[in-house]
């Protein structure tokens, strides 16, 4: 059930709200996250957005998130090249990205979440891929999004509010369908989604359409 937020009451700060909202993820159980990310998966699989692109970002899931690695088993997915966020040295905040195939040995970031062994690998940024798939604490209808609030993706993807014509990844946030809110307010640092994709449906500006 999403959560909107009544204007005859306080508007939550948003602490409150991603607490609210990580609680809501977190509730959900091991065999409803793996039926989300399913359908999560078969929903993704299908937009042209996906088919088309070969670099391809997405995340470990941690806290709750909606699982996106399902995606990386379908056959259309064969050909992709997968890529996942490295956190970068202290104090910067922004993330690079480094190729990944499943069954690849990982290690723990200093928030414990995989990610791959570099090994003088080749880090890219995020403007070398052709689509993002960043996990959401919460969205609205017009994919507007609140984040965890460390501003790693906001710093990554500062760049695009900076230069107009500078090469952008296509950017999909992935949520459950639970973590959709009323209205969230629109910051001057917020970099607009394309696209938000639930288990259940797809939310483009022009409004949400049904997975089926």
């Amino acid at each position: 059930m999403s959560l909107f937020l009544p204007t005859m009451h306080p508007v939550p700060t948003p602490n409150a709200l991603r607490k609210h909202l990580r609680g809501l993820r977190l509730s959900l159980s091991g065999t409803e996250q793996r039926h989300h990310a399913r359908g999560l998966a078969r929903g993704l699989g299908r937009l042209p957005a996906v088919l088309r692109s070969r670099r391809i970002g997405l995340y470990w899931p941690a806290d709750g998130e909606i699982d996106p690695r399902p995606l990386m088993a379908l056959p259309q997915s064969r050909r992709k090249r997968w890529q996942l966020p490295v956190l970068r040295p202290r104090p910067s905040p922004k993330l690079w990205f480094l190729g990944y195939s499943p069954g690849e040995p990982t290690i723990r970031n200093r928030f414990g979440i995989p990610e791959p062994e570099r090994r003088n690998r080749r880090l890219r940024a995020a403007g070398s891929l052709d689509l993002l798939l960043l996990p959401l604490v919460g969205f609205d209808a017009d994919c507007n999004r609140i984040g965890m609030g460390g501003g790693f993706y906001d710093h990554t993807l500062a760049y695009l509010r900076e230069r107009r014509y500078w090469r952008r990844p296509y950017l999909i946030g992935l949520a459950h369908e639970c973590q959709r809110v009323g209205r969230l307010p629109v910051r001057p640092w917020d970099v607009p989604l394309d696209m938000v994709v639930t288990e259940a449906r797809v939310y483009a500006p022009v409004g949400p359409a049904k997975i089926r």
